[in-house]
């Protein structure tokens, strides 16, 4: 079972009864946050010396099921022992800064108690370690049963899900990237070493011939699933069959491989009848990444957002900035594809329907589900590469409901609000290089992608309410001076 370690630290000045004292509340916080998080935290060890914290560091390094370690030092708990265990630690590491007492007790504090909760002195002294290390970390302060704390406890697990899916990511290309695009291409050597994903090409080929073994008892039950899920508002069945082909062969190629994530290209569909609508659609309510024109790079972010998301397959979706509507107190952005936006999005039951697709190599219309996205602040997620460097680009947004039918836009579309106004919001991205295509997610945090670039060593860019072109201006010639230095 995927859990966290919580390692609490302590000295053996205090005697005997204080550390009895001390296991025992650790045990008992640790087993009261694994009702309330969505991973058990379980309690290892009251650490006293070097050699315990350097022997639980290296057992959590090789352990597949520990995801972080969480750290807390009810007393004074002396940094120098940490340091070896802490230089070592490959895990991420959340440094809880709590205390097991809500108040000062009035009546009854005196030195005793001062001797056994000491975690305003022994926090601070552990936090020195982790600044002296520059190692990447997650405070969190407060009372250790606020739901504030809860909460951000609970954004740090989903955000250490995220990093161990990534390290094990596999990402199948079904073809190349779209012709002369610039921002789709990338160091897939740099992206496995940094990221952990391996980025590999299949012929287009290769599919083909697992289409051509897909049987037609198969088509029948996924179409079945399909008319379940989806309203059907079309009389092309034989479309809708061609996708349940296209998503068997897709899906059975991923799995066969280990891939949690694809790409392809409408450039490069050579002896298929449809781009692949629908299917990748089906596919990205599954959990897979998603990305189009062969960029490697949103699918891979795309399926670590939907892992990183409620249930390990959040309402996160591949998008790109479409139009917009610049009227005067209305200004918004339209997001939407060609074919393939998740229903992870939508506001209502999606719609599948077919139609003309004027763009790529398609012999037929390609059927797909068509739906209005859901309101909700979210954000929009970009990773591009610098050259020697990853940077991840994050704006905050606000989803509407579209403020218009659109009754011949035959496609899943997304409208909001871009932070800090449509016309900054676009500058700014802009002068950070963001690329068109994003991922979407209504319930994945900045803070949490904040968490994923500190931990993976990703130059980190937000733009929010607060953002002006001047100021971000300023951050990338400072992040660009620091890159180079390191």
């Amino acid at each position: 079972m995927k859990q966290f370690w919580f390692v609490v630290g302590s000295q053996d000045l205090y005697g005997e009864e204080v550390l009895k004292t001390v296991a025992e509340r650790a045990d008992e916080m640790a087993a009261w946050l694994s009702e309330k998080l969505p991973y058990p935290l379980v309690y290892k060890v009251t650490a006293m010396s070097s050699g315990q914290i350097t022997k639980v560091i290296k057992e959590a390094n090789y352990d597949d099921e520990c995801l972080g370690v969480v750290t807390w030092c009810h007393t004074f708990s002396p940094s120098k022992m940490w340091l070896t265990g802490l230089a070592m630690l490959q895990k991420p590491w959340c440094h809880l800064a709590t205390q097991y007492n809500k108040k000062i007790p009035n009546e009854e504090i005196d030195m005793d108690f001062m001797n056994l909760n000491q975690a305003a002195h022994g926090d601070r002294e552990h936090g020195f370690m982790g600044a002296r290390l520059r190692k990447a970390r997650k405070v969190i302060a407060g009372y250790w049963k606020e739901e504030n704390v809860i909460a951000r406890l609970a954004q740090f697990q989903k955000v250490c899900v995220g990093i161990d899916f990534s390290k094990n990511l596999k990402v199948m290309r079904f073809g190349d990237n779209m012709r002369d695009v610039a921002v789709t291409e990338g160091d897939k050597v740099e992206a496995q070493n940094k990221l952990g994903w391996e980025v590999n090409f299949w012929a287009v080929g290769d599919l083909v011939k697992e289409m051509n073994a897909v049987t037609e008892e198969e088509v029948d039950a996924l179409c079945k699933e399909y008319f379940d899920l989806y309203d059907v508002a079309t009389d092309n069945t034989e479309a809708i069959r061609y996708q349940a082909r296209e998503e068997i062969a897709m899906k059975k190629m991923m799995d066969r491989n280990g891939c949690k994530a694809f790409s392809n290209t409408f450039q490069d569909l050579y002896g298929m009848e449809q781009l692949p609508g629908l299917a990748s659609q089906h596919l990205m309510a599954q959990g897979y990444g998603y990305g189009g024109e062969g960029d490697w790079k949103v699918s891979a972010m795309t399926a670590i957002l939907k892992k990183m998301g409620e249930g390990e397959n959040g309402a996160s979706a591949f998008m790109e900035d479409y139009t917009y509507h610049l009227v005067e107190g209305a200004k918004y952005s339209l997001g939407a594809h060609m074919l393939e936006v998740c229903p992870s999005l939508a506001a209502g039951k999606p719609r599948i329907e077919t139609h003309h697709l004027g763009i790529g190599m398609n012999e037929k219309d390609p059927a797909r589900l068509v739906f209005d996205g859901r309101e909700g602040k979210g954000i929009v997620v970009s990773l591009i590469d610098m050259g020697g460097r990853m940077r991840l680009i994050v704006q905050d947004i606000e989803c509407v409901k579209p403020i218009m039918d659109m009754p011949n836009l035959p496609v899943a579309k997304v409208m909001w609000k871009a932070m800090p106004s449509l016309e900054t919001g676009v500058e700014c991205w802009i002068t950070a290089g963001g690329a068109h295509h994003t991922v979407l997610s209504l319930d994945v945090t900045a803070e949490m992608m904040r968490d994923f670039a500190k931990f993976m060593d990703l130059e980190f860019v937000h733009i929010t309410k607060d953002s002006t072109v001047e100021a971000l201006e300023d951050q990338l010639l400072v992040n660009d001076l620091i890159w180079k230095l390191r």
